[in-house]
């Protein structure tokens, strides 16, 4: 197994990420400045043209989505909303 840095996803929550109403219940969500930066990265990854500082700060967000969309996951299925249209997502 390879060691890989990246920043610590936990030292990204204080200042990017927000909780937001969604129905009647709350989720996690980037704050629009951590999304761009996000988008920004990616676009440079896809690009492969990313310094190491900034893949350790890409894994970082990445790290933090992917716990977001599980705990997101999990309290949307423990809600008893559920949106009635497609566009309420």
């Amino acid at each position: 197994m390879t060691a890989q840095l990246m920043v610590q996803p936990s030292s990204l929550i204080s200042s990017g990420v927000k909780i937001s109403e969604f129905g009647d219940i709350y989720l996690f969500k980037f704050t629009d400045e951590l999304q761009c930066r996000f988008e920004e990265l990616l676009t440079k990854k896809k690009a492969a043209t990313l310094t190491p500082e900034e893949e350790a700060e890409y894994v970082g967000i990445s790290e933090l989505q992917r716990i977001f969309t599980l705990i997101n996951a999990q309290i949307a299925t423990k809600s008893k909303w559920c949106p009635n249209k497609l566009e309420e997502l």
